[in-house]
């Protein structure tokens, strides 16, 4: 019986949070899907760059691009200077723009050819208009000689990010790093409100760490794959049990890599959701325009207006 109780209010709980959050939920670019796989969305504060993934058709090759915003328009993208054969993916913009956090797998030293595990890095800049720096690795106690992924950073540089780890509590965890003295404290686990015994990974923490978005993958209050959860602190700085963000935001296909834009209230997420249907087509042209720009199953990225309480 309690069982069934818990399992109706969270469906209730997920109604609620649709019906609060029922705007149109539209690609951010189409323009991006001349991309195969377009994901791990980050936009500066006042909103005129965005920094994202774009990866081959079975993710063997990953960059980051950018896209800068001129007369209201959006630039045609463009590589990180610094890219080269390694993979690079998942940035994350600081809160003053000036740092840009990455995954990589690339060597520690640029005279060793042998690809590294995936590891945290960030290039620097003094302002927007000037250039990056060249990318710097995070180090321990962050790194190590496992994989790391999705770094998410608060306004008081206070890091999240994805591990796993036989120490940890599940498939893939999410953990929390502090700030302090300009160095970053040992990694701690999060609690069993945010992880569990399965996956959880790409966090996104809110400027003032009192709300985290992130995945979770086939739970049983989801709707089939990745689906985005959210949980809140409570007036004591816990975290509270994570709830699903619910339809439509979630579909039986995978949403994760969320970004949130709390000046605007605007979630960016990645989905590989997939409703392409057949239509007349007059020409090539028509048909290869459908097939791109629809929601194909690929990963694209989506916004949506979404108010957090």
């Amino acid at each position: 019986m309690k069982k069934i109780r818990l399992t109706i209010l969270l469906i209730l709980i997920s109604k609620v949070l649709s019906a609060q959050n029922n705007s149109e939920i539209i690609q951010f670019d189409r323009s991006l899907s001349q991309f195969y796989n377009v994901r791990d969305f980050s936009i500066s504060k006042d909103g005129n760059e965005a920094y994202f993934t774009i990866q081959s058709p079975n993710q063997e090759i990953s960059q980051i691009a950018y896209i800068k915003k001129k007369n209201n328009e959006w630039s045609t993208p463009e590589l990180l200077p610094f890219g080269d054969s390694y993979m690079y993916l998942e940035p994350f913009l600081s809160f003053n723009n000036n740092r840009l956090f990455f995954v990589s797998d690339r060597p520690l030293n640029d005279s060793i050819t042998t690809k590294k595990d995936f590891d945290i890095w960030y290039v620097e800049r003094n302002n927007k208009d000037s250039e990056w720096s060249q990318p710097k690795n995070i180090g321990k106690p962050i790194n190590s000689e496992l994989d790391e992924f999705y770094p998410s950073v608060s306004k008081n540089n206070n890091l999240y990010f994805t591990m796993s780890s036989l120490d940890g509590m599940g498939k893939d965890d999410i953990y929390f790093s502090e700030w302090k003295n300009n160095e970053y404290s040992q990694p701690a686990l999060l609690d069993e409100n945010i992880n569990s015994e399965g996956y959880e990974f790409n966090a996104y923490i809110s400027e003032k760490e009192d709300f985290i978005i992130y995945s979770k993958y086939n739970q049983k209050d989801g709707q089939g794959s990745g689906d985005l959860y959210i949980s809140k602190k409570d007036t004591n700085g816990k975290w509270k049990k994570a709830t699903n963000l619910g339809i439509p935001l979630n579909t039986k296909y995978m949403e994760y890599c969320p970004f949130y834009d709390e000046k605007n209230e605007i979630l960016y997420f990645t989905s590989k959701r997939n409703n392409i249907k057949p239509k007349t087509y007059n020409t090539i042209s028509e048909f290869k325009k459908h097939i791109i720009e629809s929601n194909n199953g690929l990963s694209k990225i989506y916004m949506t207006s979404f108010k957090i309480e």
